[in-house]
């Protein structure tokens, strides 16, 4: 009896360790946009502008960090070439969840997926849709019917993610209508398209994990934040762009500042930091971005981990905010 009770007493402790354990080797994630192509228009036909030919080994990978590389763009586009002389008046047709992969393709291969996978166990793969140009324009949101889009944008986005061995779903949306009266391009429409498309996605087991991209401005907050409230619990991180906020000299504690707020705002969201490759705006390196890093890291228990836009600037850079990101990440913390 003693023997039995000591025994069961040994495997309760030990599988206590085993759980605390568990929790404590917990990887903090490093994200990296790549593959962004600009698709611009030339005199007499439309070509893609390959920026750097990044791939996925070109990228210095820690294996002390979760990684995720986001595949930058698919885009549910229209084409009608009645009007391919005028990029504006097309974009901003009627959107029909028809996702189409405009990122690097031809670098950024299912196989290449594959390999980098497999030499880095750490490794995740997302594709993010929406994007903010295609062919010198805008691309926007409008849905005129949201079963046609999600089952639509479903199937598509299914075809895409299995095609490419992905493991989960990125939402890049930059540019709404904003247009009250527009029942196509409404926040309430946005949501529960993207919100259904989520759910969906995950129910099939067709993704593990869903991020949003949200920025700084009305526009964009009225409807990611529709998007959160009615399906915050579906969306596993929240990638702020806070390098679009519109300061030239962001200081440690303003970015710290901006942070908080949206904390409050995406309330129980995993928030990750983010800087740009080629500085253009937010809380630069030079300025302290990885001192705020560092602070929020041993101050706020939502700090997620950092991610960067993007791997096709930053290659002739040398990587030098993917490795300064990624050593910061993995330093333990007492």
């Amino acid at each position: 009896m003693h023997f039995s009770k000591l025994f069961f007493i040994t495997i309760f402790t030990l599988q206590s360790l085993l759980f605390i354990s568990s929790i404590a080797v917990k990887q903090p994630i490093f994200r990296e946009y790549i593959g962004y192509v600009d698709l611009a228009q030339s005199q007499d036909d439309y070509r893609k502008i390959r920026y750097n030919n990044v791939s996925f080994s070109d990228v210095p990978i820690s294996p002390n960090v979760e990684f995720h590389f986001i595949l930058s763009f698919a885009i549910d586009y229209i084409n009608n070439t009645q009007s391919n002389t005028q990029p504006m008046v097309y974009t901003r047709l009627n959107t029909r969840g028809q996702f189409t992969a405009y990122w690097d393709t031809e670098i950024l291969t299912p196989s290449e997926v594959l390999s980098i996978k497999s030499k880095h166990p750490n490794v995740k793969v997302a594709v993010s849709i929406g994007g903010f140009t295609y062919l010198g324009g805008e691309s926007f949101f409008l849905a005129s019917d949201v079963d046609f889009w999600v089952t639509n944008a479903v199937r598509t986005l299914t075809d895409i993610i299995q095609k490419y061995n992905l493991d989960g779903i990125d939402i890049y949306y930059r540019n709404f209508t904003g247009v009250d009266d527009d029942i196509r391009g409404s926040p309430e429409t946005f949501a529960v398209c993207v919100g259904r498309l989520i759910s969906t996605l995950k129910d099939n087991g067709v993704i593990s994990f869903a991020s949003i991209a949200p920025f700084d401005g009305d526009l964009s907050r009225k409807y990611y934040l529709e998007l959160w409230r009615n399906y915050g619990q579906l969306i596993d991180y929240v990638n702020f762009q806070f390098y679009a906020y519109d300061t030239k000299w962001m200081s440690v504690d303003q970015f710290i500042d901006y942070f908080d707020a949206q904390t409050i705002l995406y309330k129980g969201g995993n928030i990750l930091a983010s800087i740009t490759s080629d500085d253009s705006g937010g809380l630069t390196a030079e300025n302290g971005f990885f001192e705020a890093c560092n602070t929020l890291r041993s101050s706020r228990e939502n700090f997620m981990g950092i991610f960067v836009w993007s791997a096709d600037i930053s290659k002739p850079k040398g990587f030098i905010y993917e490795n300064q990101s990624q050593a910061l990440l993995a330093t333990p913390q007492y």
